[in-house]
């Protein structure tokens, strides 16, 4: 009896919890109790030996991060639910997410803000519900390299120089986070003062790809004959119809290649062909692991804090994470190049020989490991005129025919904007 009692006054309680967290969804507001912010207000009504020098403790900090600051969440993935759950209980209510994929079922056992009844809707809807113009903060749960750059882009875009001197109020602070396996880093972007995203594209791992040879006559792996299906038998077959392109996230597609996968795997005596490793190689899914998205998205979330409030001085300015053997991070302040060719102002120069052809041109584009274009189109202004110098899908094998010093306009898939490069001519 004396258990039953226990227990119903644990269940009682629990309930009493739940329902004071409860978010309303209608509102956006939340249920406050009392002294529900106090673990925040510790940190921003009282002095500490970390706090940044300028800062005057105050109640204003705290209901600038309740009621003002609005922060921008770009990914819902495993990285990003943890960022929007981190994020809600600092006291961040005005939470916007932008996700454009949709929940698949091998996302629930490390997306948590998801459920099994949730598969097939948007990850940017469901996230929105669950936790309840222009954003204050940025912050980034990618795993894709083009959409990093294309954010980092978008807000080198926004910011505005007054006689060559930047304007302080048009930056937007950007919190980028990424893991990959037991390996995770978290990096504070302040555009247009501190490296950004291009700045250091050295650092991002190379994506995986198998040569074409290998693919097609001699495949060792099932992730050979995954894209042996994926580049050569998808477009020759055509199983859905003309000009059906393959869709990652479309259950039947991902079945059709899975099937041929294990019937040319059968074929070579290969061994590993899974539907889950199928939709991997096909999507370019990065293998995520739960610890690892907990802790970067607890860096980053705190980075936002810090930057929110300006109680504390933020990260300079980029975090390394590894737990593969062990617990081991590394900060190092990561240099901005001068010769950026996304925030450094000034046309980036290329250099090639008189004799050069513009095929040498696009390869460098897309090859170097500074710029990794996915599909660069290249103008140019001669004569008053402008003129279009890359025609997609053929070989260009005549030379420039241009000028040295001349400027090369640069439009691409990982930015919003033109990149202008100067052509130098090298003896």
């Amino acid at each position: 009896l004396l258990f039953s009692l226990f227990r119903e006054k644990k269940r009682r309680r629990v309930v009493e919890l739940t329902e004071k967290m409860l978010v309303d969804g209608d509102t956006g507001s939340t249920s406050d109790w009392d002294d529900r912010w106090n673990h925040i207000k510790k940190f921003l009504e009282r002095s500490g030996p970390f706090m940044h020098p300028d800062f005057e403790p105050s109640t204003e900090s705290l209901q600038f991060m309740l009621e003002t600051c609005k922060i921008l969440v770009i990914g819902a993935g495993g990285l990003g639910c943890e960022l929007l759950k981190n994020l809600a209980l600092s006291g961040f209510r005005n939470i916007h997410v932008v996700d454009m994929d949709t929940i698949d079922v091998s996302n629930l056992n490390r997306q948590f803000l998801f459920r099994a009844k949730d598969v097939g809707r948007p990850k940017a809807d469901v996230a929105a519900d669950f936790i309840n113009s222009q954003f204050h903060i940025i912050v980034c749960g990618l795993d894709s390299i083009v959409a990093r750059r294309w954010m980092n882009g978008m807000l080198l875009s926004l910011l505005v120089y007054e006689d060559g001197v930047l304007d302080p109020s048009s930056i937007i602070p950007l919190i980028d986070g990424g893991t990959e396996g037991f390996k995770g880093n978290a990096r504070v972007i302040f555009p247009g003062m501190t490296a950004c995203i291009d700045c250091t594209l050295e650092l991002y791992p190379p994506q995986i790809n198998f040569p074409m040879c290998t693919i097609a006559s001699m495949p060792r792996l099932p992730e050979h004959c995954i894209e042996y299906v994926r580049i050569l038998l998808w477009p020759k077959e055509m199983p859905f119809g003309d000009d059906v392109s393959l869709d990652g996230d479309d259950p039947e597609h991902i079945q059709w290649v899975y099937q041929k996968s294990l019937e040319r795997a059968a074929e070579f005596s290969i061994t590993g062909v899974t539907y889950r490793l199928t939709q991997g190689v096909v999507k370019r899914i990065i293998p995520a692991v739960a610890s690892t998205n907990a802790a970067i998205a607890a860096a980053c979330a705190t980075e936002v804090f810090k930057i929110a409030s300006s109680a504390y001085l933020p990260l300079n300015n980029y975090m390394v994470f590894n737990d593969v053997d062990g617990l081991y991070t590394y900060t190092f302040e990561a240099e901005r190049k001068e010769n950026c060719s996304a925030c450094s102002q000034v046309p980036s120069d290329l250099h090639f020989s008189p004799s050069s052809k513009l095929q040498e041109v696009l390869d460098y584009l897309t090859e170097s490991t500074s710029l990794q274009m996915k599909s660069p189109a290249i103008t140019t202004t001669m004569d008053g005129k402008n003129k279009t110098l890359y025609l997609q899908v053929i070989n260009l094998p005549f030379k420039l025919g241009l000028a040295d010093g001349q400027e090369l306009a640069v439009a691409d898939v990982t930015t919003p904007q033109t990149v202008l490069f100067k052509l130098c001519f090298t003896s």
